[in-house]
């Protein structure tokens, strides 16, 4: 289960206001405890600079990198700031967040995701706009895939996010995940699905409890990827415990692990 933590983010206020100060320490405090609570990669996100996105991104990874060993995920709809913060990351294997089927975008990221040989993000969404049901994501899935591993990005490298969508908005949002899910499983059972969750829930109350169902649920279908906040204690636990019940923590070596940790509470 590969964990991407959420947290450094320019569009957290207490984020925005440590890189407008340059505290340093704050920053590695928080990138610290993602990886300590379970993240794998660390999201570095400063697309609210626009004036000077480029120049923070550099001054953010090179300080997230002084705290931790763990690879970025360098997060920014910029091909600049990508560049700035990939050319600083690409000692430990980068992710890119994100490319997409849209012509342009997907014509300006990836050289940047073949340069450093990056794992990457990509979003099932093309120039009509985001896709509404399953089989509008699957298209997308199909071209993505064939597009990307035509250019050279191995299978293992391309995490393939179905775009979650509230299901305040709409009743379907989760079946539609779902069974776009089950189809990414089926035909590339080589590639990664990925997905932040907090969308899901969006408009309604007591949030938690249904990002915490849905992430079960995806988990079910073949989600084996996640983008979310490490530090969320009740969360990490239905991961780890989803894992072991799935068959996919050999030995409850993770789950025991976190344990440890002090995940849990008897």
């Amino acid at each position: 289960m590969l964990i991407v933590g959420e947290l450094i983010n320019t569009s957290r206020k207490l984020i925005k206001e440590a890189v407008l100060n340059k505290d340093a320490g704050y920053i590695k405090d928080i990138a610290s405890r993602q990886v300590q609570a379970g993240a794998t990669f660390v999201d570095v996100n400063c697309g609210t600079m626009v004036h000077n996105e480029a120049e923070i991104m550099e001054w953010l990874v090179n300080t997230v990198q002084e705290a931790v060993d763990a690879p970025l995920c360098i997060d920014s709809p910029s091909p600049e700031a990508l560049q700035a913060g990939l050319e600083l990351a690409a000692g430990k294997q980068p992710m890119v967040n994100s490319i997409s089927a849209e012509k342009e975008r997907f014509e300006n990221i990836l050289p940047l995701v073949l340069k450093y040989k990056a794992k990457v993000v990509a979003l099932c969404m093309d120039d009509s706009g985001m896709p509404d049901t399953a089989d509008q994501r699957i298209v997308i899935v199909k071209k993505l895939v064939q597009d990307l591993t035509d250019a050279g990005v191995p299978e293992d490298d391309i995490y393939l996010d179905p775009l979650v969508k509230p299901v305040s908005v709409s009743d379907g949002a989760g079946i539609e995940v779902l069974d776009t899910l089950r189809f990414i499983r089926s035909e590339y059972p080589g590639v990664h699905a990925i997905c932040g969750l907090s969308n899901i829930s969006f408009g309604l109350p007591c949030r938690k409890i249904l990002n915490q169902v849905f992430m079960i649920q995806t988990m079910t279908a073949g989600m084996d990827s996640y983008i979310l906040d490490p530090l969320d204690r009740a969360m990490m636990g239905f991961l780890y415990a989803s894992q072991a019940l799935l068959g996919q923590d050999p030995y409850c070596g993770e789950y025991l692990g976190a344990y440890r940790r002090g995940i849990y509470n008897d």
